[in-house]
């Protein structure tokens, strides 16, 4: 197992697979590590164990703890190993902003810094998690359960293994409980976590070509609705908005207060502007541009005016006043600008391959004198030559 040592708050540990990482979407930036007695103001610390899980402990035995320090925890029943990602003033703060209920709500203790027998057997129960996790779902699928068990966590100290699973519905394992039990002789706990989490859990890269939001910076999921792929004018297709958890994307939201907000300065749909020309039906709008597109047909694009939303606003006031403007435009009709094209800006043939020009080839009449030429005798040079005659007329010849 790789180990790697990393820099933070202060402190220099050991990050190792299994134990938490300081560098996942569960990492906060602790901007009063460098205060004098920030350590000691709290007695409570951060741990944060595989993947996302993360939990809070009283440091009783009052040890000098830092940023990224492997420690031993009580956990129910025996230890747990993890690693410190938040010591000092702010961590009752995360703990207000988590809003812990329940068993989490309960604040257990700090055992010691992780010792190398602690380490060991640590490793040794983390290395089963893989094999555990094929096997029971094979225990599962044997049992006719309509579930999918999509990671194992194993305890630092081997005693007990955490089963996240994903279900559409309600599931009585009970039954698999047993058997689990009885196969891997380990405190079964059973957690149900969502597709979007489990995405978070597995990792991927996303078809924006960078690592998925959900396993790098996103703490907490807000459900997704197609309202916002509406307000952004997005394609209502169900394989592009689908992310890989097959659920709508995340990143579908961090623009939607934009657009609504922009949305708020357009005028009606349905309202009509009617100029001296004609009357105009809204068509199209660029919301975060500021452009309305007007068409002439109500249903079709004909016609078609692209003003400011306030050139709009000004419009429909002049309506309401029983006036009509003489056209959309400000300042009056204007001609509309050709596009420039790259493609004509080149020859398209530029790539085509030339051919060789080949020169021209004699008339017919030198092909026929050298033809009537006997064989030794040299050409008659240009200037010997007779002139040809001329059979067409003149102009003026034959003119009386």
């Amino acid at each position: 197992m790789e180990h790697t040592y990393v820099q933070g708050g202060g402190g220099r540990g050991l990050c190792a697979q299994g134990f938490g990482r300081l560098d996942c979407q569960l990492h906060t930036s602790d901007y009063l590590a460098d205060l004098p007695g920030n350590a000691d103001a709290s007695d409570l610390v951060e741990v944060q164990f595989k993947n996302t899980r993360k939990a809070y402990f009283r440091n009783s035995n009052r040890l000098p703890l830092a940023k990224g320090d492997v420690v031993a925890v009580e956990s129910m029943p025996g230890h747990d190993i993890g690693t410190v990602t938040l010591t000092g003033r702010l961590v009752p703060l995360q703990m207000r902003k988590a809003a812990l209920r329940g068993a989490e709500a309960e604040i257990r203790r700090v055992y010691r810094k992780a010792t190398e027998q602690d380490m060991d057997k640590c490793r040794a129960a983390k290395s089963r998690e893989h094999d555990t996790m094929i096997e029971s779902r094979q225990i599962a699928k044997r049992l006719g359960l309509e579930m999918k068990i999509g990671d194992v966590e194993y305890q630092g100290d081997g005693a007990k293994a955490i089963f996240y699973y994903i279900a559409d519905g309600r599931v009585d394992f009970r039954q698999l409980i047993k058997e689990l039990a009885a196969t891997f002789h380990v405190r079964i706990e059973m957690k149900q976590i969502g597709a979007r989490q489990e995405a978070g859990r597995i990792g991927g890269i996303g078809p924006c070509g960078r690592e998925l939001c959900c396993s790098t910076w996103m703490k907490g999921f807000v459900s997704v609705s197609t309202a916002a792929a509406r307000f952004q004018d997005l394609s209502l297709n169900p394989q592009k908005m689908a992310g890989q958890c097959a659920k709508l994307k995340c990143c579908m939201n961090y623009e939607v207060d934009a657009y609504m907000e922009a949305s708020r300065r357009m005028p009606p749909r349905d309202v009509v502007l009617y100029t001296i020309d004609g009357e105009y039906h809204y068509f199209k709008a660029d919301l975060l541009g500021g452009t309305i597109t007007y068409s002439t047909d109500r249903h079709a694009a004909v016609g078609t005016v692209v003003i400011p939303v306030a050139r709009a606003h000004a419009i429909i006031a002049l309506n309401r006043r029983g006036e009509k403007p003489e056209s959309l435009e400000e300042g009056g009709p204007r001609t509309p600008e050709r596009p420039t094209d790259l493609a004509e800006q080149d020859s398209i043939t530029r790539f085509d391959k030339r051919k060789k020009q080949r020169k021209p080839r004699q008339r017919n009449a030198d092909k026929g004198e050298k033809a009537a030429r006997p064989k030794g005798e040299k050409p008659t040079p240009k200037a010997d030559r007779a002139p040809k005659a001329d059979h067409a007329p003149k102009r003026g010849d034959g003119e009386q």
